[in-house]
């Protein structure tokens, strides 16, 4: 896991990033070059356009397998957790999966969990579980769901604030005009 995690790293640091007072981007180098440049300025939009090279086409695998790692490799099976591979072979109905078999691939939420440290199965008020029970991705369907929540918070008993008054003095009358 921790070489998945070297492997996955971002390209750029954080912590050498900053912006200067005339809104450029700035980035310390990590080992100065031969001419003693310590650090690189780039307008905003270049640095976008530099950081944007570096993101991979979409569906384009970036790691490749070789060996018994390789997805067509025989041995496959022997050596991953799921024992996937083409050396796999085809348990007969009545035979009972071992724990390997049944084992599922990791939820959304324990994904998040690991790579970011994100726990929606937590709730941050009292620390009680919650699961997710549904995933709407359909903008029209989420736009709905806002604003029906927007308009029940408008109808509910919660009240503005009333209109501001007048100051005290001005509320005699001019008595003291």
């Amino acid at each position: 896991e921790r070489l998945c995690r070297y492997i996955s790293r971002p390209a750029v640091s954080e912590k050498r990033l900053s912006l200067t007072r005339g809104g450029n981007v700035r980035y310390q180098l990590k080992t100065p070059y031969r001419d003693g440049t310590t650090h690189v300025i780039f307008e905003p939009l270049d640095f976008i356009a530099r950081l944007a090279a570096l993101v991979p086409k979409p569906r384009v695998n970036l790691t490749r397998f070789h060996g018994v790692f390789a997805p067509n490799s025989r041995h496959r099976a022997l050596v991953t957790p799921a024992k996937r591979g083409r050396g796999n072979k085809v348990r007969v109905a009545d035979e009972p999966a071992t724990p390997a078999q049944r084992r599922a691939s990791m939820t959304w939420a324990q994904r998040l969990k690991r790579v970011f440290n994100i726990d929606i199965e937590t709730c941050s008020g009292c620390g009680g579980a919650m699961k997710v029970i549904a995933c709407i991705e359909d903008p029209i369907v989420i736009k709905q769901i806002l604003d029906h929540l927007k308009h029940k918070a408008e109808t509910s008993g919660t009240r503005a604030l009333p209109e501001s008054r007048a100051p005290p003095a001005e509320l005699l009358l001019g008595l003291f005009d």
